[in-house]
């Protein structure tokens, strides 16, 4: 094989992007890990409680993350899914704090705040600002120590409906019920891991109340918890505020264990199910051990060669070469006592499974007769840490160092156990991946197929529980902690300044972490796809990065990966971008690759049959996805079939106007979209102007548009009249879910920056605890969430609601939305309360928003977009702070359901004769 640094100069050289001058071959491996630390300081209190803290400055919030060592595989015979139960009902209240948990997080301005249980953990997060670190350790402290007299039998009963609903809302999506058939065959019954972490319905509904009682006294005490605080601490002040918070709770009893070996499995099984999906899927599962054993870092690089992108092995030989497949993937999931090793392979329409089992086994049988090239190891071992890198830019939330943190204490007792994977990544070599390969990998798999058809009664239906009116209430608030002076926002200074061709570029330093990310933004997006060949846009974009004029797609992917880097197109409904995330040791060279795919792409003609083929398969799936299917009908019912933005919002087109779509299409489109003086460059990170720009220049600054083509332009007609609201019925049969989503225009724009106007949406439906949200999950327990949103576009502004739903609820929950919000205009106008509450959200949460380099690419590109100025995050504040109740109730008239049109997606006969009550004209299609 060439060496890639020339490579990638010569392909730059032939294709009219200079290369930079000198480009440093990629960051060895090894220096890339030695950026990765986090350091950190720990202290464990008398009754065991261990807390670890690490220090990191650079935004005023303090990371707070729980971890209990008790998870769905903890849970004894009769009683799956009571983890997940239970940590629903944490947030319920406690015995000082007796209303929902996340109610006075939001009023603080707390981000990234949640709860989540997998097979070995729960765990419970949230970012808070400085001042407000009392505040949220007090919260988790009472629900630590004081929990049980504040859990009753009404409590329990309305959230084991919402669990039931989100089981439900998992079950209804294309293959919702393939998890289920992994677990129960992967692992014998008895096996801690034998059931999914969501349960089953008969389990659930047998929960009682000394069944929560009993979990909590087992599984939750200090000793059974770790405690991370990460970002604005230091470890005094951790000591003093957690003794004072947790110091008197007592020590729990000592956690018993069940014993979950790995299975021995030395034939293969074999299991075929239907479900409601376009085309096969083929499913490949080996139990492999838990992410302390040195040899899952091996097989991991191994399930990554073979399936884990677009240069693995399984990718190039079913999607690229033989063009069986249209998506492949492989991975392991590492969990504490076992892992998984999993395949799938989603096929095109009409090919047969069979066909592609035997090329399956073909690729594994070569991998592990020959074993991986170094090549292989380093494009993967670099892609790893590189995403290490990217995610700890984080304090907190979902990922970040907090949760790299907790992982470790307790899983491995170390905290620092992110580092031995880090290193047991660099260290790996192809001898010692083909050894783990071959030890794990050769036999002993399950094979799931998924067919097209209707799916087998393999899932138990809870009946519905009729719950009494549940009340949402402030609760007794004078035990919390006093918040004061909440930090307000800084935000980086942003520059500006424009290459040799006009292409102007806006930068904004983010040097938290060695990472560079850029989005090429054109005027462009789904207003500007074709009407009469919908989806000219997604293909053109899926074609970019799969050939330039002297790269093949093959070659490009294995650059990205040789560079850490990450390189792709995506649309909405007035932008389209190029982005890329790049490493600063190999930003050079990544720039040179970024600027040939947006400059340079071929269309070759096999290229365009092969994407066209794999497009037209995304159309088909998506008519199987309940969200997919009501996302892609709504806009033309709302906007017109002609208006630019009355086009399917998957952005994927329509099967005719994909079918007709030409290379002489593609080309034209790139040409009068996709041009310098139809974008802007948009940076944040790690690098300044002053480096940037003169690299910048050497891959883009002669750049030009094509000769003699017009810059495209997007014309936006005159509305039609709104008409009646009305219901649009699309018949999904066997849905165990309904699917509300609803819409209609709002009489504003987004340059108009309606401010007024989205904070009277949040406190109809845009935030928890709204009125829709609180009604019918936290009231009524229909629903696992409701939620309405402002769409963000620059021109008519769309409301959309949705909500999943319980079956036999479907019409009386539309009853109740439209009830709620008629409420608010007469019956129950907003209140202080709450807009007070949603100011507060939304002002003191800047700080914990904007943590993120990608956060304010983000917000510098809608700025642009939308003409805001340059400070305009800054400012807000002050606007938001300002509102009075009067405007608020004023702007709730444009949020009435008067012209709504709502669209279910649902089983038609069962849902068809709740809707008939309704009153309103009913269309099924």
């Amino acid at each position: 094989m060439r060496n890639w640094a020339r490579a990638l100069t010569a392909a730059t050289m032939l294709a009219g992007v200079p290369a930079l001058a000198a480009d440093p071959a990629p960051a060895p491996i090894s220096a890339l890990v030695k950026q990765v630390a986090i350091p950190y300081e720990q202290f464990t209190l008398p009754n065991g409680l261990r807390v670890i803290v690490h220090t990191d400055r650079k935004a005023p919030i303090v990371a707070v993350s729980i971890w209990y060592h008790i998870g769905s595989k903890d849970e004894p015979a009769g009683k799956t899914g009571f983890a997940h139960l239970f940590e629903h009902l944490m947030f319920s209240g406690s015995e000082n704090h007796n209303a929902d948990f996340f109610k006075p997080l939001q009023d603080v301005g707390a981000t990234d705040y949640n709860g989540t249980t997998w097979f070995d953990r729960t765990n419970y997060f949230e970012n808070v600002p400085t001042p407000a670190l009392g505040l949220a350790l007090f919260l988790e402290a009472d629900r630590m120590g004081h929990l049980l007299g504040a859990i009753t039998q009404a409590k329990l009963d309305l959230q084991r409906g919402v669990v039931q609903n989100e089981k439900r809302q998992g079950d209804n999506q294309p293959f919702g019920l393939s998890e289920y058939a992994i677990y129960e065959n992967l692992f014998p019954v008895g096996h801690p891991y034998h059931h999914s972490t969501i349960g089953s319905m008969a389990d659930l509904d047998k929960a009682s109340l000394a069944d929560v009682k009993g979990w909590f006294r087992a599984g939750y005490g200090p000793n059974n918890a770790v405690l991370v605080l990460a970002g604005d601490i230091d470890l005094a002040t951790a000591k003093t505020q957690v003794a004072q918070y947790f110091g008197a709770i007592p020590k729990g009893p000592a956690p018993e264990r069940y014993a979950a070996p790995v299975p021995v499995r030395t034939a293969t099984t074999r299991l075929t199910i239907h479900d409601a999906v376009a085309a096969p899927k083929l499913t490949r599962v080996f139990v492999v051990p838990g992410r302390s054993d040195a040899a899952t870092v091996p097989i991991d690089i191994a399930a990554s060669i073979l399936g884990g992108g677009g240069s693995s092995r399984l990718y190039n030989d079913l999607v690229r070469d033989r063009q069986l497949a249209v998506s492949v993937s492989g991975n392991v999931q590492a969990f504490e006592k076992v892992s998984i090793a999993q395949f799938d392979v989603d096929l095109k329409p009409g090919v047969d499974p069979a066909a592609v089992e035997a090329r399956i086994d073909a690729v594994m049988a070569q991998f592990l007769k020959d074993g991986p090239t170094d090549d292989e190891v380093r494009r993967v071992v670099t892609g790893n840490v590189a995403n290490t890198i990217r995610g700890l830019e984080r304090v907190g939330g979902f990922a970040g160092k907090a949760v790299a943190l907790a992982e470790g204490a307790v899983y491995d007792g170390d905290p620092a156990f992110y580092r031995v994977e880090l290193e047991r990544y660099a260290a790996a070599t192809p001898a010692s991946v083909a050894a783990a390969a071959r030890q794990w990998l050769a036999r002993g798999d399950f094979r799931l197929t998924t067919l097209p058809g209707k799916r087998e009664a393999t899932v138990a239906e809870a009946a519905p529980v009729a719950l009494p009116p549940q009340h949402s209430a402030d609760g007794d608030t004078s035990k919390l902690p006093k918040v004061t002076g909440t930090p307000d926002l800084v935000f980086p200074a942003v520059e500006r300044t424009t290459l040799s061709n006009g292409l102007q570029v806006v930068l904004a330093r983010r040097a938290t972490v060695p990472v560079v990310q850029m989005r090429l933004s054109f005027d462009a997006g789904l207003a500007a796809d074709p009407h009469d060949k919908l989806g000219t846009q997604k293909l053109m974009l899926s074609l970019l990065d799969e050939g330039t004029t002297t790269l093949a797609g093959r070659a490009i992917a294995e650059l990205q990966e040789r560079l850490g880097a990450g390189i792709g197109a995506t649309a909405d409904a007035d932008r389209t971008r190029v982005s890329m995330t790049a490493l600063k040791p190999n930003l050079r060279p990544s720039l040179a690759l970024f600027a040939d795919i947006v400059r340079n792409p071929a269309f070759a003609p096999d290229q365009i049959e092969r994407l066209r083929a794999i497009t037209l398969a995304g159309i088909a799936q998506e008519a199987t996805d309940p969200q997919a299917l009501a996302v892609r009908t709504l806009p033309p019912l709302l906007f017109g079939a002609g208006h630019p933005y009355g086009v399917p919002l998957t952005g994927s087109g329509t099967e005719p106007g994909v079918k007709a779509v030409t290379r002489a299409d593609l080309v034209a489109f790139h040409d009068a979209w996709i041009r310098p003086d139809n974008g802007v460059l948009f940076v944040t990170g790690d690098t300044t102007m002053a480096e940037l720009k003169p690299q910048l220049e050497a891959v883009l600054g002669d750049w030009r548009a094509a000769p003699g083509v017009a810059k495209g332009v997007k014309s936006f007609p005159a509305l039609p009249p709104v008409a009646p609201s009305r219901i649009v019925l699309l018949d999904r049969p066997g849905s165990p879910q309904s699917l509300i989503i609803a819409g209609k225009l709002l009489n504003a724009k987004g340059t108009d920056d309606p401010v007024q106007l989205r904070v009277a949406n949040d406190i109809v439906g845009g935030d928890f605890f709204s009125r829709l949200n609180t009604d019918l999950r936290e009231t009524k327990g229909w629903s696992y969430g409701v939620a309405s949103e402002i769409y963000s576009v620059r021109e008519t502004l769309p409301l959309f609601i949705v909500a999943p739903v319980q079956t036999d609820r479907t019409g009386d929950s539309i009853a109740a939305m439209i009830a709620d919000m008629r409420e608010v205009v007469a019956a129950k106008p907003a209140v202080q309360p709450e807009l007070t509450r949603a100011v507060n959200g939304v002002t003191r949460a800047l700080p914990g928003e904007f943590e993120t380099a990608g956060a304010v690419l983000t917000a510098i590109e809608r700025n642009y977009v939308l003409g805001r100025p340059d400070d305009y995050q800054v400012t807000i504040s002050r606007r938001y702070r300002a509102l009075t109740l009067a405007e608020i109730n004023a702007q709730v008239p444009a949020l009435q359901p008067d012209g709504m049109i709502w669209v279910i997606v649902g089983d038609r006969k069962l849902v068809e004769p709740q809707l008939a009550k309704l009153g309103l004209p009913i269309e099924v299609r």
